[in-house]
């Protein structure tokens, strides 16, 4: 089945055409800096690789969907002869909520509902759901499917979801751990148990998305049990420009200090801390390692924090589960940062875990496969969320 993957973010749009069958992508693009009269619209076509990017005047988002899909159908520039030959849409949403534990077909209700999660996800579920309303305006007659990053973790166990606040707030305004990057870590998990030979609920895995993001999963019996982001996706790791666990005293001692209001201090913990912050000199990891390499002590410390978080939640992830069968990198800096991922196994060997340097440094580019010699497993797994989606859309797609 072809599918026709939308992910609507707050000033993009990107698209994947996939084929689920052989899981291949057809072509992949995005519109950005929507809102303005110079966007820009970039496209590959994977089977020859032509590439298309030119500057446009895209006003929102709709327009914005409405110029992909006439580029998809383009005779000489397009990678599908019509939108009548996709099985379906899959479309990324950010927040489900409690409401929301699984991909579903798009309907007047589902679409209320998303509605009802955009005080969760301000940033985000308003665009998906005019990314949402668009597509079907246009292609009314086939099956769309929202997949919900964090339907994945929805089934959290009670005491890894609440937090240790008055249940007042869990009752009132739904405070709680909802964890994202979900198909993310979903499609991990289908990808090391194929690699590994073994099925998905047998296996005790922790997953670590790392890329300007970044996040911690502890899979076992198929599911999300324990994940680092929380209410939001600033909590856990430290990322590209997000800071992830900090001190909430910390955040109100900063406030009077310094008399930021609440809109301040959420761009500092979002856009100016983490690796940026801590470096003064990037979030980008390809720029620190050669810093640290230089010997500038600010992006060493930096990393050091980096990987020490990492290393915390790896731990801890291991006692959750009761043990490790297989630890796996994803995300821009999971598939590529060889050293990092080093640094962040080093000294696991009382779990099993024992990396094979060589094979370690050959895994970038899309490289994707085990690094181990130990016992307990590690692999890169190449990032898989849009494929998730699609088969995501294809299933329910199938079941309608």
């Amino acid at each position: 089945m072809q599918v026709l993957v939308l992910n609507s973010g707050s000033s993009s749009v990107k698209y994947q055409v996939v084929e689920t069958e052989d899981r291949r992508a057809l072509a992949v693009g995005q519109v950005e800096r929507i809102g303005t009269a110079g966007a820009i619209l970039s496209q590959e076509r994977r089977d020859d690789g032509v590439r298309i990017k030119e500057s446009r005047s895209v006003l929102d988002h709709r327009e914005a969907v409405f110029q992909v899909l006439e580029l998809l159908q383009d005779p000489e520039r397009g990678a599908i002869a019509s939108v009548a030959d996709l099985g379906a849409v899959g479309h990324r949403v950010v927040h489900g909520g409690e409401a929301f534990t699984e991909s579903v077909a798009v309907s007047p209700s589902v679409l209320e509902g998303i509605r009802d999660s955009v005080e969760l996800a301000p940033l985000h579920n308003p665009h998906n759901l005019t990314g949402i309303l668009a597509a079907r305006s246009r292609i009314p007659d086939i099956p769309h499917v929202a997949v919900f990053d964090t339907a994945f973790h929805s089934e959290l166990p009670p005491e890894s979801f609440h937090y240790a606040l008055p249940y007042v707030m869990y009752r009132r305004h739904r405070i709680r751990r909802y964890g994202f990057h979900g198909t993310s870590h979903q499609y991990v998990l289908m990808r090391c148990a194929e690699l590994l030979e073994r099925p998905p609920e047998s296996l005790r895995l922790v997953s670590l998305h790392l890329g300007n993001g970044a996040s911690a999963c502890a899979i076992g019996g198929g599911r999300s049990v324990e994940t680092s982001m929380g209410f939001t996706p600033l909590e856990g790791l430290v990322m590209g420009t997000r800071s992830g666990d900090v001190d909430p005293a910390v955040v109100l001692h900063i406030m009077a200090r310094e008399e930021l209001t609440a809109s301040d201090i959420s761009a500092m913990l979002n856009k100016h801390s983490g690796l940026q912050g801590l470096s003064g000199i990037s979030g980008d990891m390809r720029d620190l390692l050669a810093e640290e390499e230089a010997g500038e002590e600010r992006a060493r410390l930096a990393l050091d924090v980096y990987i020490h978080r990492i290393r915390k939640y790896l731990g801890a992830y291991a006692a959750a589960l009761g043990g490790l069968d297989a630890v796996a990198f994803t995300g821009g800096v999971g598939e590529n940062a060889a050293s990092i991922r080093r640094r962040v196994l080093e000294g696991f060997g009382f779990l099993g875990v024992q990396v094979d340097d060589e094979a370690n440094e050959k895994l970038h580019s899309g490289e994707e496969g085990p690094f181990h010699v130990g016992p307990t497993a590690a692999l890169v797994i190449r990032s898989g969320e849009e494929l998730t989606i699609a088969l995501e859309a294809e299933r329910v797609a199938g079941e309608m």
